[in-house]
This record gives structure tokens, sequence and C-alpha cells, in this order.
């Protein structure tokens, strides 16, 4: 028995929630004693496939088939369909994306079995897995366990496991070529343009470094002075709801569950109070680090640092001293 973890490409290019999948699969797999293999689908993936081959797998498969070269449901589900009866893999993990929401739980319905999605952290109790699911905006958790005959399908949510933590491989990993007994017959669809999201001026998702704005700003006229304070530290500037909704700052910068989901090596929240819907959005960060004046504000249970004291006299400080050390 195996874990399965697919990997997501678009036209040549990674989804970078697939190294954050294959780094909770390589975890999952230390815990339960597993190996871990990985797979991806698509046409011509040689190149794509010896990168993820640089990775600590016991193998990649390479669904390749020329009906896979633009994704459909219809396609995408009968390839694996076809691989996962082959390979009898214990658990399937996805990277919850917009592709895998519309063919994995058709896919699990294939198996009888039902899709876990948009999973944030998995347990292991007595060699079995759990699955932990948010609710209500992330205000109660729930853990999930499957049983069934046939393999358990988990997609994960992203910033839940950091991509930065997958493990390299001490040499290659095997590659194997599979090719589904694909028909165009099978392919109800016609490969539309993919969805995107809208456009967006700044991908905070990709940010090492990000500075955070909350309520205790108080006033448009002070966003400069977290601006400041981004730009010394080389970060993207971001904020909770309450500051995009007043229109400071464009929502594309919101974080939090009806915002983005972050995972960078610190975050840095300046007059954050931390409900419970912006810390959905911060929990795969790597170091949090708080101002406020508020000693009893939510945000200091998730911080690593917190500074309490008046961010107007905190933050120019510390613009001061940053400044200092790059002379």
């Amino acid at each position: 028995m195996s874990i399965l973890v697919i990997l997501e490409q678009h036209d040549g290019r990674w989804n970078r929630i697939s190294w954050e999948t294959l780094a909770a699969g390589q975890e999952l797999g230390q815990s339960l004693g597993m190996p871990v293999v990985a797979a991806l689908a698509g046409a011509r993936l040689g190149d794509l496939s010896a990168e993820a081959a640089s990775k600590e797998v016991d193998k990649i498969w390479a669904v390749e088939h020329e009906l896979l070269k633009d994704y459909t449901a219809d396609g995408y589900t009968a390839a694996y369909e076809a691989l996962i009866r082959r390979i009898k893999p214990a658990i399937v993990l996805f990277p919850h994306s917009y592709r895998v929401r519309d063919f994995a739980p058709k896919l699990a319905t294939r198996f009888s079995q039902t899709l876990v999605s948009d999973v944030v952290e998995i347990r292991v109790e007595a060699a079995s897995p759990r699955f932990v699911r948010q609710l209500f905006q992330g205000r109660l958790k729930t853990e999930v366990s499957v049983g069934g005959d046939g393999p358990s399908f988990v997609s994960l949510q992203a910033g839940a496991w950091r991509a930065d933590r997958v493990q390299t491989g001490a040499a290659p990993a095997g590659i194997e070529t599979f090719a589904p007994a694909l028909d165009p017959s099978q392919i109800r669809q016609k490969p539309e343009t993919p969805f995107r999201e809208a456009a967006r001026a700044v991908d905070l998702t990709a940010a090492d470094i990000i500075v955070a704005v909350g309520r205790g700003i108080k006033e448009k006229e002070n966003i400069p002075m977290a601006e400041e304070l981004a730009k010394a530290l080389g970060a993207e500037l971001a904020a909770s709801r309450p500051i995009c909704d007043a229109g400071w700052l464009p929502m594309e910068r919101q974080v939090g569950s009806s915002g983005q989901t972050v995972a960078p090596k610190m975050y840095l929240a300046v007059g954050i109070s931390g409900v419970i819907q912006h810390l959905v959005g911060i929990k795969g960060s790597k170091t949090i680090v708080a101002i406020n004046k508020d000693a009893n504000a939510p945000i200091f249970e998730v911080a690593d640092y917190g500074i309490v004291g008046d961010l107007f006299q905190v933050v120019p400080a510390l613009v001061e001293e940053i400044k200092k050390t790059k002379g």
C-alpha cells in the first residue's frame, strides 16, 4: 500500500500547491511507514517528470495521452481511475485547486468513496490518519476518518503545508510512463479556457515576507507608515478585511478566509486583532510577528513574537533600526 500524490501542471508549468501537497504526502508517509509515489497528467511530460523525480518519492507516474493535453474532467477522471486501479494506493492526496474541485469528487465516486476536501491538518492515531477540516470559516474543526474498501481521497488546502519543506531525494526517483486507454468518445466536454481568478497586481502567496495592517492603523492616511515598513523589509503589503472593505487597500491584498491564504517565511501583523477569519489565512506562515496595543488580542495566541505597544511608535522605530542595519 502506498500514498499517491497528484501533482498539477498547467501548460508545462507547476501549480505551486503541488509541492505543498507533496510535502504533506512525505510527512504522512513517514508517520504511517508507507511509500510515497506521485503522478502528473498531460502530454509530453518529460521535463516535468524529471523535475518531480528529483524529490524524495519512490516513483513518478507520468500519465500521458494526447487527450490529456488540454484539461477536461472526463479525461482526468478516466486517466487517474485507470492508474489508481493499477497501483492500488491506500490514500490519494490532491492540491485543493479549482481543477481538483472539478474532477476529484467524480473520481472518488468511481471507487464508492467521498472526497474529503480542503483539509488543513492530518493527525495519525493508532496508525490511522484523521483528516482535519474547518467549518464555519474556521470557527470549528472536525476530524474525518475514511472507511470503505477503496482508497481515501483527500484534497489539501493551499497554505496548510509549506512547499519549501519538500524533501529532495538522494538520487532521482524512477519514472514510469502510464498510457491510459482513452477514447475520444469518453471525453464529452470540449476543453475550455482555464478558470482564472480576477487579475491581481500582486500574488501574496508567492511573498516571502508580508506586512499586514488592520483596524489599528485607524485611517487611510496612516497606510504609508506600513508601506515604509514593508519597503524596508522587502515585503509585500497586505491587510485584514476591514481595511480592504473600506477601500484603503485593494481587495487583492486581503488576507483571510475571504481573501488570500498565505504561507510566507515571516508575517508581520500591524494593528490586527486576529479574528478567526484572518487567522485561517495565515496559519501556514513560518514566523508570525504581531504588534498590537491590546495584550489580550487573539493574534498573540498564534504569534511567535509579539510587541505590546502603540504601533505609531513601534513601526517608525522598527523602520529606523532596519535602515541602520542596511547601512
